[in-house]
């Protein structure tokens, strides 16, 4: 039996752009935030689509945004109008950059 590859959620990359610009961060500081071990043209291939993050990427996106993953993967459910970003995380990362 094969497998079929299963779906990509077609909104990802505009819900990462804009949680990178909601917290006023250059592609670089958000790559430094993700702690990426790639290079930090894997942030712009994130917010383009032609890369998909690795879970726990998506995962420290929804900390850094004070949200959950499900609004982030599920395409029916936008971005909060503000994103409810921990002040202290955000904060805290600020400092460490």
């Amino acid at each position: 039996m094969g497998r079929s590859p299963r779906p990509k959620p077609q909104r990802l990359g505009e819900k990462l752009l804009a949680i990178r610009k909601a917290l006023g961060w250059s592609q670089s500081q958000m790559w430094k935030a993700l702690e990426l071990a790639a290079d930090y043209t894997a942030v712009a291939q994130y917010e383009l689509g032609t890369r998909e993050p690795p879970l726990p990427v998506l995962l420290k996106y929804a900390q850094i945004a004070g949200i959950t993953t499900d609004l982030l993967i599920d395409d029916a459910l936008d971005l909060p109008e503000v994103l409810p970003a921990r002040p202290t995380f955000t904060e805290r990362l600020k400092r460490m950059h």
